[in-house]
């Protein structure tokens, strides 16, 4: 699997170097540029094409509700995930018509950043648990979210795949972890899958959303 291509944006150097260490320390990705201004973030992404753009909303220069919004006319390629402290709905929802890819608050666990990145670089969306019941069937825009059927019971370990699938890993890194292989692996995901009628790996994730299971496999 290739490297996800990561460009980091936030206008403290702390922060900064906290999320490029986090990052780069995981074999899947890359921290390729950093930004502490919001043109700059712009203007870096633009240049180097990454696969994400890490994104603050408090950003010198240009705030990060209009880097996402430029970035999205300009770059639509790359997945934006936004790192905040802000949990108001308005934020959220107004980022989500913009069409960022994911949101994750600051004050959650590194892992769940990790979890976002793998999610949204694969196309799918990503919503912190702690703030996804916020906009989960409470006005969301049009398109973002269809209605999910959380009532079927998947098995344990259809729930294991499942759950380390929705946060990113490959069908491999999943039979790495659960010990099991690659085949059988991939015979329970399809099998869970069928159960809940889901066809995309974003659909998969907004189930997972659903369930609250995306704070860390």
């Amino acid at each position: 699997m290739p490297q996800i291509r990561v460009i980091v944006a936030d206008d403290h150097p702390l922060v900064l170097a906290g999320l490029r260490a986090l990052l780069n320390g995981d074999p899947l990705m890359q921290v390729i540029a950093e930004a502490v201004d919001g043109q700059v973030a712009l203007r870096l992404a633009i240049e180097l094409k990454p696969d994400v753009l890490v994104l603050d909303l408090s950003m010198p220069g240009m705030n990060g509700v209009r880097v996402a919004q430029a970035l999205r006319v300009q770059l639509p390629s790359c997945q934006i995930l936004v790192v905040s402290v802000h949990e108001d709905r308005a934020y959220l929802r107004r980022l989500l018509e913009i069409g960022v890819s994911g949101y994750v608050l600051k004050r959650s666990a590194p892992q769940e950043l990790i979890g976002a990145i793998r999610a949204v670089a694969t196309g799918g969306k990503y919503l912190d648990p702690a703030i996804a019941g916020v906009i989960i069937g409470r006005g969301a825009p049009s398109g973002t979210l269809r209605s999910i059927d959380c009532s079927t019971e998947l098995s344990v370990r259809e729930t294991e795949v499942l759950q380390l699938a929705a946060a990113g890993y490959t069908n491999k890194e999943v039979s790495l972890q659960l010990r099991l292989g690659v085949k059988t692996i991939e015979t329970y995901k399809a099998r869970a899958m069928d159960k809940l009628g889901l066809d995309t790996r974003a659909e998969l994730v907004r189930y997972a959303m659903v369930k609250g299971w995306l704070g860390g496999p």
